[in-house]
Protein backbone atom coordinates (compact mmCIF):
# COMPACT_ATOMS: atom_id res chain seq x y z
CA UNK A 1 0.00 0.00 0.00
CA UNK A 2 1.20 3.52 -0.88
CA UNK A 3 1.33 6.07 2.06
CA UNK A 4 2.91 8.98 0.05
CA UNK A 5 1.37 8.68 -3.53
CA UNK A 6 3.31 12.26 -4.07
CA UNK A 7 6.24 10.51 -3.38
CA UNK A 8 4.95 6.70 -4.64
CA UNK A 9 6.79 5.48 -0.61
CA UNK A 10 5.28 2.66 0.42
CA UNK A 11 3.87 1.44 3.68
CA UNK A 12 6.86 -1.09 4.03
CA UNK A 13 9.58 1.21 3.22
CA UNK A 14 8.34 3.63 5.52
CA UNK A 15 8.28 1.02 8.16
CA UNK A 16 11.81 -0.11 7.23
CA UNK A 17 12.68 3.40 7.42
CA UNK A 18 11.26 3.65 11.03
CA UNK A 19 13.20 1.03 12.09
CA UNK A 20 16.47 2.75 11.27
CA UNK A 21 15.69 6.36 11.25
CA UNK A 22 14.93 8.37 14.54
CA UNK A 23 12.62 11.08 14.29
CA UNK A 24 8.75 11.47 12.83
CA UNK A 25 7.61 10.93 9.46
CA UNK A 26 9.56 13.94 7.65
CA UNK A 27 12.55 12.37 9.06
CA UNK A 28 11.89 9.40 7.82
CA UNK A 29 10.75 10.51 4.65
CA UNK A 30 14.65 12.41 4.04
CA UNK A 31 16.04 9.16 5.09
CA UNK A 32 14.27 7.62 1.59
CA UNK A 33 15.66 10.80 -0.07
CA UNK A 34 12.12 12.30 -0.48
CA UNK A 35 10.32 15.20 1.36
CA UNK A 36 6.82 15.98 1.82
CA UNK A 37 4.53 17.48 -1.19
CA UNK A 38 1.17 17.88 -0.26
CA UNK A 39 1.45 16.89 3.30
CA UNK A 40 -2.05 15.25 3.09
CA UNK A 41 0.12 11.92 4.22
CA UNK A 42 1.91 13.05 7.18
CA UNK A 43 -1.05 11.97 10.11
CA UNK A 44 -0.79 8.14 8.56
CA UNK A 45 2.32 8.17 7.98
CA UNK A 46 3.25 9.90 11.84
CA UNK A 47 1.16 6.99 12.94
CA UNK A 48 2.92 4.26 11.09
CA UNK A 49 6.16 5.31 12.35
CA UNK A 50 4.86 5.04 16.03
CA UNK A 51 3.33 2.16 15.48
CA UNK A 52 6.70 0.41 14.11
CA UNK A 53 8.95 1.66 16.89
CA UNK A 54 6.31 0.62 19.36
CA UNK A 55 6.39 -2.88 17.97
CA UNK A 56 10.15 -3.33 17.94
CA UNK A 57 10.50 -2.69 21.52
CA UNK A 58 7.60 -4.74 22.68
CA UNK A 59 8.85 -6.26 26.12
CA UNK A 60 9.87 -10.10 25.75
CA UNK A 61 8.53 -11.98 28.38
CA UNK A 62 11.46 -13.60 30.15
CA UNK A 63 11.30 -16.87 32.68
CA UNK A 64 12.63 -16.42 35.76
Amino acid sequence: MYVCICNAIRESDLRNAARRCPGDAEACYSALGKRPNCGTCLADADAIVFEEREMAFEPTTVAA
